[in-house]
């Protein structure tokens, strides 16, 4: 499982609103049962006012999601589903995130 890979979520009380997670815990940490993720949510016809900074935008087979770094969560690997796409392309985007949410940079 890499870093900065987007899987679908298994989980069947939170996959409709949130059916994608992106797993943005370092690969060598792969030896643990558990991996921090960040749902993503379509990002809306009305284009949710969304805080950049915080929650960047990313695109995966031509729709744009909205990174909810505010609502980060460690989860158990197994709960993951099949892997979708890589976004390493937003690496720089995701880690200004996460440091944003800590840090307040």
């Amino acid at each position: 499982m890499a870093q900065f890979t987007v899987y679908q979520n298994k989980n069947p009380q939170s996959n409709k609103a949130f059916p994608l997670l992106l797993d943005i815990q370092t690969n060598l940490l792969d030896s643990l049962q558990t991996t921090v993720v960040a749902p993503l949510k379509k990002l809306g016809s009305n284009k949710d006012k969304a805080l950049t900074h915080l929650t960047p935008t990313i695109n995966i087979e031509g729709t744009d999601y909205l990174i909810l770094t505010p609502q980060l969560a460690g989860i158990q690997r197994k709960e993951l589903g099949k892997a979708i796409a890589d976004v390493e392309y937003a690496r720089t985007d995701i880690l200004n995130a996460v440091d944003f949410l800590i840090t307040g940079i």
